[in-house]
């Protein structure tokens, strides 16, 4: 697990506020992309702004790279990267792990969430000028259940569901490679392979779920997603296309 991409740089900090923040003050002196590996985040943050919960020995780091694709390309990356984390704890879990995907950007190790991703666009304009990938991985813990959202799926730890304990550094590299592997795909062969491979993973294809977006409620079957990432769900109205969601099953 010691190959690394080449070109690809390597920060490790002892403690920072947030690997996300720590990207964007990195950017505007970005050589080529970079991975930022954090042992303490003393204000991690997902989706939404929501606080992230970082017990010692858990993975929290964000890629930070510039991608020569618009902005809406660029938000395909929640699928490249779901699947390189995917398979690098498929490679450090062993066969015992039944890993799937969660739309929009959450990996469940036996149904219960082990990692989120959170994108981040850090530039103006539909060229962006980079793009920082957020990625925290319950390696050594999961977060108390009282803390998650009524509803959510239940967090859960690499160790725990499978008694290995891997070091985020450890970690970094299979999830690097694998990483960059995907992308390269993605930037030769663009979404459809992705999307595809996507799919194959997918928790709950084709059974009922829960998209909430703010006060909107819709329910309905998880049919596929569409060329733009989007989830289309099958309702009582008809095929209805979710662009951004919390979801629930």
């Amino acid at each position: 697990m010691t190959a690394w991409p080449e070109g690809v740089a390597r920060h490790v900090l002892g403690s920072v506020d947030s690997t996300m923040s720590e990207a964007a003050r990195l950017a505007p002196h970005l050589a080529g992309p970079a991975w930022i590996l954090a042992r303490e985040q003393t204000a991690a943050r997902g989706r939404r702004g929501r606080a992230w919960q970082m017990p010692p020995g858990n993975f929290s780091a964000t890629l930070l790279f510039r991608p020569k694709v618009t902005l809406p390309e660029a938000a395909l990356y929640t699928f490249v990267s779901s699947l390189a984390l995917e398979e690098a704890l498929a490679l450090v879990g062993g066969p015992h792990a039944r890993l799937s995907i969660k739309w929009p950007n959450d990996v469940l190790l036996n149904g219960g969430k082990i990692a989120g991703i959170l994108l981040e666009s850090v530039g103006q304009g539909r060229q962006t000028a980079s793009l920082a990938i957020g990625i925290g991985v319950n390696l050594a813990a999961a977060p108390p259940a009282a803390r998650v959202e009524p509803g959510a799926v239940h967090p859960v730890s690499l160790l725990g569901e499978t008694g290995i304990r891997i070091a985020p550094e450890d970690f970094l590299s299979p999830l690097a490679m694998a990483f960059d592997r995907w992308s390269r795909q993605y930037e030769t062969y663009g979404f459809g392979p992705i999307r595809e491979a996507w799919l194959a993973r997918a928790a709950r294809l084709g059974q009922p779920l829960t998209a909430r977006t703010g006060q909107e409620v819709t329910e309905g079957i998880f049919e596929t997603i569409d060329d733009t990432g989007a989830m289309i769900l099958r309702t009582a109205a008809g095929p209805r296309a979710i662009a951004a969601a919390d979801v629930f099953f």
